[in-house]
């Protein structure tokens, strides 16, 4: 039996497609589609239903150190109040999972890991599963304050990477300043019982629901890993161009041997982006050619509805030498494409 979030007849209500994911019966897109609601997030506003997340409630004395020894970045570096992206590794440095950590007080933290990995994470980390006890929104796109703003003034002044609970009509709901669209927006972790209302009110204020499609879209023009994808067994976060999450002047934690030897012997392969000459997609697990030699493997790809045309990650062996702007070709299900070493993110594009 598929799981469903408290948002299930809201999704139903609105024309949502669902199709299985991490799980979980979750919304592929609604009733424009899913480059409708891409552009919708770029251009003003969106709001997903991303309740499928996990959370992992870490309380009580030493949580912090708990949490300092367990996964890769340095928490001193923030406070309570704020929130940082992190890694846990394996014994070898490969992503078990990439998280976000929301620090709400001094010894509590909720720790958000991918929808299939919270039992592995809560095995490494401790603490309680609370993900069924709440629904997560994510509202997303220049415009998604203004958004929030119909909820409460307090919630949408809440700053990029920064958390707080506040008050929405006698309910206390947690706000955080993250997302996963490249865009500025604010997450809302909220009770069951008032998710559909507050969903239905962020609509009616202008967000367009968007589903899972968009939300891959947005990302990967964004540069932004996913689970499975750009991060998991045999994938360090130094391949994936994501040292800046290791906390190197803190304390030991899972993996760092393994970093460190990394490290100083250099990474056999990086994460590259690619872009090609026209709109047909690139897919995930083609290969990269330069001449007749086979120098990478992409992992994810798509179309690109922002640039209108065909983008992908990939990694490439250190050893090709490859630059920004180097021509290559990705062979996408018997075609031969050209396409191109890009600087990230795809989305804005660098001027």
């Amino acid at each position: 039996m598929l799981k469903r979030t408290a948002l299930y007849d809201t999704h139903v209500a609105l024309g949502a497609k669902l199709v299985e994911f991490g799980g979980w019966e979750m919304p592929l897109s609604y009733g424009e589609g899913t480059v409708a609601e891409h552009r919708r997030c770029r251009e003003a506003a969106v709001v997903f239903d991303v309740s499928h997340l996990g959370t992992v409630a870490v309380r009580g004395p030493g949580s912090l150190e708990r949490l300092q020894g367990a996964l890769t970045n340095d928490l001193t570096k923030i406070e309570p109040g704020r929130a940082q992206y992190t890694h846990l590794l394996d014994d070898e440095g490969s992503v078990l999972d990439d998280i976000i950590v929301w620090w709400r007080s001094p010894d509590a933290f909720d720790v958000m890991p991918n929808a299939s990995n919270t039992d592995s994470v809560r095995a490494a980390i401790g603490g309680t599963d609370v993900t069924a006890d709440r629904s997560v929104l994510a509202v997303q796109g220049p415009t998604a304050r203004q958004a929030v703003a119909s909820l409460s003034t307090a919630a949408a002044e809440i700053g990029r990477f920064k958390v707080a609970a506040v008050d929405i009509d006698g309910t206390e709901v947690v706000v955080a300043g993250t997302g996963y669209t490249g865009e500025d927006g604010l997450e809302l972790a909220v009770p069951n019982d008032v998710a559909p209302e507050l969903m239905e009110r962020l609509v009616a204020a202008g967000a367009m629901p968007a589903g899972l499609g968009a939300r891959d879209t947005l990302r990967l023009e964004a540069g932004l890993p996913l689970h499975g994808h750009e991060l998991g067994l045999g994938i360090t976060p130094l391949q994936a161009g994501l040292g800046w999450v290791v906390g190197w002047d803190k304390g030991d934690f899972a993996g760092r041997a393994a970093l460190e030897a990394e490290r100083r012997d250099g990474v056999r392969r990086r994460l590259v982006g690619l872009i090609s000459d026209g709109r047909q997609p690139l897919r995930d697990g083609a290969e990269i050619l330069v001449g007749d030699a086979v120098v990478g493997t992409t992992t994810s790809g798509n179309f690109s509805p922002m640039l209108g045309v065909g983008i992908a990650l990939g990694f490439v062996d250190t050893a090709a030498g490859l630059e920004v702007g180097d021509p290559v070709v990705v062979s996408v299900r018997g075609r031969q494409l050209d396409a191109s070493i890009t600087s990230l993110p795809f989305w804005p594009p660098r001027s």
